[in-house]
């Protein structure tokens, strides 16, 4: 289903006898604004042209009825606060002012010879968009109302940028929450960072958390066939550029966990997951969770995100980037370079293998570094240009976004059958690794490619929760 947009013009009543023309000039505009918004994907719940407080309360009820996720509030002239409150106060979502003039500047000249103090009035009262912006941000401030002004013109593309920023992070919010997360396995023991309140983030993201079991992805992973793995190595080698040192048992053994791994979403409808498990050396789910590494970047890069380490947070950061169409790679920190002045980082899987610059190598490792076992791993770089890291922190009072954007830079990296690149961020690496770090976040983070820091601080506010930039 698309998510819906409200919008709503205001005005007020008292000019429409007045001034011949100026409602059906106004209306024009709205309706000018309502298929430009459309045009983004999403479905418009148009509640007209507001003008009183009688008009103001049907509004609101009409709004509230559709479970919009945003309103775009179109200032068309003056209009009194007191048919924009009831509105708000009701349908309890973000709103957002559009003060859109028709035109970037009146012509003067022809304004004022004119010689209809009427007339141009009535033109004056087109154009006069900016005078109740201050009295309605006055009005919600003192109300408590989340807010964020568009100011500018009808015909101007940073205008409607930002409008689509806007859509697009109203968007994101309403698939997070019919997002099902599940949890397989258990934390990585020890790493305090990644610990979480998954009942803050169900409360924060609306996110379905689905608690998942080791012996059910085995029920699954018993009964592929040949004829599945074999088609799920087809699809390794269509995906990955499969390394000659991948021995063909290895293969069958991530093909096998893989197309467990898609029953098991598709059991539970899963749009994320995060997982880890270590249990007894040899046990059988040892077995899977060593030949895990394929199956969950295949996943990751279908925009289901697979984060590794149980790190929830971190599958939710994934997740927000896929939304926006950015990929979302699980990272850490690896190294810093300080004659470059860059910061290295990467995992072991899983990774987004859409954002890859280049093919994505899957490649064996004896030993996986600090966990049981040995199996397949996946190699690869982040497209070089500018992206976007992304971490969702659990701090003393809560969650919210810290957001980085930076570049991916060409040069060395480490070949050890990791996903690892090269960053450069404005800061230096040194104030970048200082600044990021005193925000608290876990080791993990989510790169996606892009500069998305705007759209995420919109999304955070339609969320409720702040947004801390590196810059």
């Amino acid at each position: 289903m698309k998510t819906k947009i409200g919008l709503m013009g205001i005005g007020l009543d008292t000019y429409w006898a007045q001034f011949d023309g100026l409602l059906d000039h106004l209306t024009g505009y709205q309706n000018e604004i309502k298929h430009k918004i459309v045009s983004f994907g999403v479905e418009v719940i148009d509640a007209g042209m507001v003008d009183n407080p009688v008009r103001a309360r049907e509004a609101a009820s009409y709004l509230a009825s559709r479970e919009i996720e945003l309103l775009f509030l179109y200032i068309s002239t003056y209009a009194l606060s007191s048919t924009v409150l009831p509105v708000a106060q009701k349908v309890k979502v973000p709103i957002i002012l559009l003060n859109l003039q028709p035109v970037a500047a009146i012509d003067y000249a022809t304004f004022n010879q004119l010689n209809d103090r009427g007339r141009m009035t009535g033109l004056w009262l087109e154009n006069c968009q900016a005078c109740s912006v201050p009295e309605i941000a006055g009005v919600f401030n003192r109300s408590g109302i989340r807010f964020d002004i568009v100011t500018g013109y009808l015909s101007e593309e940073q205008s409607w940028q930002e409008i689509e920023n806007w859509v697009r992070a109203a968007t994101v919010a309403d698939h997070l929450r019919s997002n099902r997360l599940g949890i397989l396995g258990h934390y990585y023991g020890g790493m305090l960072d990644v610990y979480t309140d998954l009942t803050k983030q169900s409360a924060v993201f609306g996110t379905h958390i689905e608690m998942l079991e080791m012996c059910e992805l085995k029920k699954w992973r018993d009964a592929v066939t040949s004829a599945e793995a074999t088609a799920k190595i087809e699809e390794f080698h269509s995906n990955f550029e499969v390394s000659p040192e991948c021995e063909t048992e290895e293969l069958d053994r991530a093909a096998r966990t893989s197309v467990a791994l898609d029953q098991l979403v598709k059991a539970h409808d899963l749009g994320s997951m995060a997982y880890y498990y270590e249990g007894e050396s040899g046990n059988d789910y040892e077995n899977i969770v060593t030949s895990i590494i394929a199956g969950n970047t295949l996943l990751t890069g279908k925009n289901i995100p697979v984060a590794g380490e149980c790190e929830v947070k971190n599958a939710q950061a994934m997740k927000i980037l896929a939304e926006f169409g950015a990929g979302g790679s699980f990272s850490e920190f690896y190294l810093m370079d300080f004659i470059d002045d860059v910061v290295l980082l990467g995992h072991d899987g899983p990774a987004h293998f859409a954002i890859a610059e280049g093919r994505v190598g899957l490649v064996p490792l004896p030993l996986y570094h600090g966990k049981p076992g040995k199996g397949l791993s996946i190699q690869m770089s982040v497209k070089q240009g500018p992206v976007t890291l992304l971490s969702v922190v659990e701090g003393k009072e809560g969650l919210f976004f810290l957001v980085a954007e930076g570049e991916s830079v060409p040069g060395p990296v480490l070949q050890i059958g990791n996903t690892n690149s090269r960053y450069r961020f404005a800061p230096g690496a040194k104030a970048f690794m200082n600044q990021w770090s005193k925000q608290g976040p876990a080791h993990h983070c989510a790169i996606g490619i892009g500069h998305l820091a705007s759209s995420i601080e919109k999304l955070g506010m339609i969320l409720g929760i702040e947004t801390v930039k590196i810059c």
